[in-house]
C-alpha cells in the first residue's frame, strides 16, 4: 500500500462517518468506471450508478462496487477483490480520476457533481509515482470541467496545421464544447484547457512537451519524443523503451502541472501522423486509455503499451 504519495487513495476523516455528504440532490448523468493496468482490463463500467443524496467518490464506490479499507476505513485497500500490492516488477495500488484529472485529496473528501465520470484504475507506479492528466475520459474534461465548473477550452495551432486544428476544434463544438482557436504560445489562463495541435517538432517550445521530453516521472505520458520531434519513443510501465514511431507516428496525451488545467496534445512526427492523431479525435478510441499513439496503418497502441 502507497501511503502519503499515493494521491487519491488516502480518505479523509469524513470516511469515518459515512463517507461524507449524503444528505442533498443526487448528481445527474455521473459514470463509474473501474478498470486494471492502466486500463487495459475493464472490471465495472456503470454508466448510472447506484447514488442518493450528495456524493463523494468514496461514497460512490462503497455503494457500486465490494471495497475493503485499512487504517480505520483510511485508505482504500481493494476494489472487487484487488488489493493494492508490491510485488516483484514494482508497488501497484488504486487510483483515482474525476473527468481525468487525478484526484490530489481523499476520496472521501472530493465531491462529485453532474455530469462527473469517476475513474478507478489499479497500476504500478514504479516509473512515475503521478499520472496528472488522462484522455479515457473524453469527451471530458471539455463538456463539465473540473470541480463542478466548465472550463474555457482554447484549440493551439501550430503553423502549416490549419486543417488539423479545424477539425479538432470543430468536433468540441459538435459536443457542445465552446472552443477558442489562436497560435501557440498566446497568454492563457491557469484554468484555461488548452489543446495543442501540431507537429511535434513544431510544439517543442511549450512547457507540456518538454515536461514529456523528460520521461513520465514528469509528465505521466509513456511516451517520449526527442528533440527534433521526429521520433517518438513508447515506454512500458517501468519506463523501459518498447517501439519507436518515426514517419507517421501519431500521439494523443494529457499532462498537467501543479494545480493548472490539463494540456492536451494531438500531434505527429510528420503530417501523416498527426492525420493519423486527429482521426482517432473521438470518444471511442480514447475510452479507458491513459494516452495513445497512433502507428502508421492506423494501428493505435494503447499507453503505456502491454509488456510481452
Amino acid at each position: 500500500m502507497r501511503l502519503g504519495a499515493a494521491w487519491g487513495l488516502l480518505a479523509a476523516a469524513a470516511a469515518l462517518s459515512g463517507c461524507g455528504l449524503g444528505a442533498g440532490r443526487t448528481p445527474s448523468a455521473i459514470r463509474l468506471t473501474i478498470t486494471e493496468g492502466f486500463g487495459r482490463h475493464p472490471l465495472r463500467e456503470l454508466a448510472s450508478p447506484r447514488a442518493a443524496g450528495e456524493q463523494t467518490v468514496m461514497r460512490l464506490l462503497l455503494a457500486n462496487t465490494r471495497v475493503s479499507t485499512r487504517y480505520g476505513g483510511g485508505f482504500v485497500q481493494s476494489i472487487e477483490g484487488l488489493s493494492g500490492t508490491s510485488a516483484s516488477g514494482g508497488p501497484v495500488d488504486w487510483f483515482y480520476y474525476v473527468n481525468g484529472v487525478e484526484a490530489s485529496d481523499g476520496a472521501a473528501a472530493h465531491r462529485v457533481y453532474p455530469g462527473d465520470r469517476i475513474w478507478w484504475d489499479r497500476h504500478g507506479w514504479a516509473a512515475a509515482m503521478r499520472v496528472p492528466a488522462v484522455v479515457g475520459s473524453f469527451p471530458e474534461p471539455f463538456r463539465h470541467g473540473l470541480g463542478g465548473k466548465r472550463l474555457p477550452v482554447r484549440v493551439e495551432c501550430a503553423r502549416g496545421a490549419r486543417i488539423a486544428c479545424t477539425e479538432v476544434a470543430d468536433r468540441l463544438v459538435a459536443l457542445g464544447v465552446p472552443a477558442a482557436r489562436g497560435g501557440l504560445g498566446l497568454p492563457t489562463g491557469a484554468r484555461t484547457l488548452r489543446v495543442l495541435v501540431g507537429l511535434l517538432a513544431e510544439l517543442g517550445s511549450d512547457p507540456a512537451l518538454a515536461s514529456l521530453m523528460r520521461g513520465p516521472a514528469s509528465s505521466g505520458v509513456y511516451a517520449r519524443p526527442d528533440r527534433a520531434g521526429r521520433r517518438l519513443t513508447l515506454l512500458d510501465d517501468r519506463g523501459r523503451p518498447t517501439a519507436e514511431l518515426r514517419q507517421g507516428g501519431g500521439l494523443i496525451a494529457a499532462t498537467r502541472s501543479g494545480d493548472g488545467a490539463p494540456v492536451w496534445l494531438v500531434a505527429g512526427t510528420d503530417a501523416e501522423g498527426l492525420r493519423q492523431a486527429v482521426a482517432q479525435w473521438r470518444e471511442a478510441s480514447l475510452h479507458d486509455r491513459f494516452a495513445i499513439a497512433v502507428a502508421p496503418g492506423a494501428q493505435i497502441v494503447p499507453l503505456p503499451p502491454a509488456r510481452p
